[in-house]
């Protein structure tokens, strides 16, 4: 039997984008859509150009290489044309694959939040999708509350559906908004819908409010739908949406989905979903839920007695599918070799070959646990971990030693009477032999250290100056005033713009700030070619 597409529609970088306490930069919504790259979702969608600065800037031009960039938009308002409505011609304006509009198909709402006839509405909904259509565009439509608007008056939720279909838009998408729709109710409104929009036509829009959004996922699919839209993680607003990272290995891995459906994702990808969730975590500046399924820390870890004994005879007792498979690990007892495996395939991801029977790879292996022990994580620091890889290896130059560092801060008044903050940092270097001695102030003890240490580093400079740092975040790993602190500091080349992560870890946060900062000069020279 041939397998029946799915399609994944992320919408990390727009319905994630509204969880409490999480508000994206353009840098960071450049990375975390090559992170969906990654993992191989058909659907990026970015955000809403015109409602925020950033979303404008974000979609100025194309941000994906396969997945179709898709913006988000409102149909038109009643009672003007699309071509007279300044909300949506700014979203036909952009740099879009694809264009996704919110429409109201719950009765309630057009009366309360639109305040239009239920015809009006209707028609904004036709000719919004049809001007998507004529620009060239995939349509697509979010039926917001479509569940909800269902049960109220299931003639007009369907008229809606109906409408956004015969317009043209290649998807039709049924949200639960709300979040409050049971998987059983799910199914038999999905199946209902089907007598009048193909399902090879309608998708999936979840939000988790009883903890049904994966389920009421998967019902859909069963029900009819190919396409499902959700999140990194299952962030979103309130109780957050129907999170990919967990749909995706049970699509894949667990029948009867894995044998009647395909996606986009590969096995190469699937076993990548690990790090990608935790590299994601990392850029948000988040704990990774060391529960999560498939990605969790623990989610294949086992403690001591019969069920670890037996874990050790055959895995398959305790473990419903091979931690490998997502990018996970056993944490019962890690044999080297295993353990080995992991890492080899890390090294071939960052284009670094070594046979595996190199004995330099134990050493390395002991390396990364010792510090991650320590708390590093390197799933979010790809640049320092092929620093620390390549120097095991032998294939990291010594451009320079630091011989030491010191930052001073000082608060105080300056000469027009206003209260000012100042930081000045020294830093002492050996280049080819000669030390060096550079002094800077800067906005701050991280940017004063790195603008003294690239200051005068004699025939590096001009490699230096192409660098610069673009985000700096701290995670304290263990609470109180003496707690271990994290620094993830990502970089970018100015002139090709390539981005990268690198990481420190120590007690004072100014020494774990210049651990990844000196990771990151290093990078830069390494990637260089000097």
């Amino acid at each position: 039997m041939t397998a029946e597409r799915l399609y994944l529609f992320d919408t990390t970088l727009r319905d994630g984008a509204q969880t409490a306490g999480i508000d994206f930069s353009v840098e960071e919504k450049i990375v975390i859509a090559e992170l969906l790259e990654r993992l191989g979702v058909d659907y990026v969608e970015g955000g809403y150009p015109g409602a925020n600065p950033t979303d404008t800037t974000f979609f100025e031009e194309k941000r994906t290489r396969a997945a179709t960039f898709t913006a988000f938009g409102m149909t038109k308002r009643a009672g003007r044309s699309a071509a007279n409505d300044p909300g949506l011609q700014t979203v036909l304006g952009s740099a879009a694959d694809a264009i996704c509009l919110v429409a109201k198909s719950w009765d309630y709402h057009v009366r309360v939040a639109l305040g239009c006839s239920n015809e009006e509405n209707l028609v904004s909904i036709r000719e919004s999708v049809e001007a998507v259509v004529a620009s060239g565009r995939e349509a697509m439509i979010d039926c917001e509350h479509f569940f909800d608007g269902y049960k109220a008056n299931p003639d007009y939720a369907l008229a809606c559906a109906r409408t956004a279909f015969e317009a043209g838009a290649r998807w039709v998408v049924l949200c639960d908004t709300n979040g409050g729709t049971l998987p059983h109710e799910v199914s038999e409104i999905v199946r209902l819908v089907g007598a009048h929009v193909p399902g090879a036509r309608l998708g999936i829009h979840a939000h988790d409010d009883t903890g049904h959004a994966v389920a009421n996922s998967l019902a859909a699919v069963a029900a009819g739908v190919r396409q499902i839209q959700g999140t990194l993680n299952g962030i979103g607003e309130r109780c957050g949406n129907a999170n990919l990272v967990t749909l995706v290995p049970t699509l894949m891995l667990k029948a009867p989905f894995s044998e009647m459906f395909a996606l986009g994702v590969t096995r190469e990808g699937l076993a990548d979903i690990t790090a990608i969730s935790r590299a994601f975590d990392e850029i948000v500046n988040r704990s990774p839920n060391r529960h999560a399924p498939y990605v969790g820390e623990n989610a294949f870890a086992t403690k001591a007695g019969i069920h670890a004994s037996a874990i050790l005879k055959e895995p398959e007792t305790y473990e419903h599918v091979p931690p490998e498979t997502v990018g996970n690990r056993r944490r019962v007892l890690v044999s080297d070799q295993a353990g080995k495996s992991n890492l080899i395939g890390e090294l071939n991801r960052l284009g670094i070959a070594v046979d595996k029977a190199d004995p330099r790879l134990d050493t390395l292996l002991a390396d990364v646990k010792e510090r991650e022990a320590q708390g590093y994580a390197y799933e979010a620091a790809d640049a320092s971990f092929e620093l620390l890889a390549r120097r095991r290896l032998g294939e990291v130059p010594r451009y320079f030693d630091i011989h030491s560092f010191r930052v001073m801060v000082e608060r105080r008044f300056n000469a027009i009477g206003e209260l000012v903050t100042v930081s000045e940092a020294v830093v002492k270097v050996d280049i080819d032999g000669e030390t060096r001695m550079s002094v800077a102030e800067g906005n701050g003890p991280v940017n004063a250290l790195d603008t003294a240490l690239r200051k005068d580093l004699g025939r590096y400079q001009d490699v230096i100056d192409e660098m610069e740092l673009t985000d700096f975040k701290v995670r304290i790993l263990n609470g109180g005033t003496d707690a271990v602190t994290r620094v993830l500091i990502e970089s970018q080349n100015r002139r090709t713009h390539k981005r990268w992560f690198t990481i420190g870890v120590s007690g004072n946060i100014v020494d774990a700030s210049f651990q990844a900062l000196i990771d990151s000069h290093t990078y830069t020279l390494l990637k260089a070619g000097r």
